[in-house]
């Protein structure tokens, strides 16, 4: 006879196998489709300076040029660099100014913004994250010169001359 603690364990796991392919292949679909679900940004308060609370040490015009150079990726050649300007967002989509044709990458996968003298980088709820310097990122972070870029299999270096 078996025990009725078996049988239930046995159908118990197969229920969570079942909900992990359903959810496995939800995804996969959902990343094929090109449909990434994007949150928006929070509203700064009134009187907040920039998103990571840093101030910066340089006043407005300063004349840098921040850049992202491209160390490696898919349809983009090593050296090429993208002018940042006012800001940017990363992406596969056609909303996104640097476009990416990496298949990690997001519709809307990521935003540089110039806050003053800095650059910050934020993820816009991608799939798969933003990596910077090796690490996902969790929240708005600064950039400073030679700092690494990661989205998929894309690699950029940021540049402020």
């Amino acid at each position: 006879m078996v025990e009725p603690a078996s049988v239930l364990l046995k159908y118990g796991f197969l229920i969570v196998l079942y909900l992990f392919l359903v959810w496995v292949s939800r995804n996969a679909l959902r990343d094929l489709a090109g449909k990434t679900v994007s949150r928006p940004a929070p509203a700064a308060p009134a009187g907040l300076v920039d998103a990571t609370g840093l101030h910066s040490l340089t006043p407005e015009g300063d004349g840098l040029e921040p850049q992202l150079v491209v160390e490696r990726g898919v349809g983009l050649q090593p050296g090429m660099a993208f002018d940042i300007g006012d800001g940017a967002v990363l992406g596969r989509g056609d909303s996104a100014e640097i476009r990416l044709q990496d298949p990690f990458a997001s519709g809307r996968h990521a935003r540089l913004i110039r806050q003053g003298g800095i650059v910050v980088i934020e993820d816009l709820g991608s799939t798969n994250g933003t990596y910077l310097n090796g690490e996902l990122l969790q929240g708005p972070q600064p950039l400073h010169a030679g700092d690494r870029v990661r989205i998929g299999d894309t690699e950029f270096v940021y540049e402020d001359r």
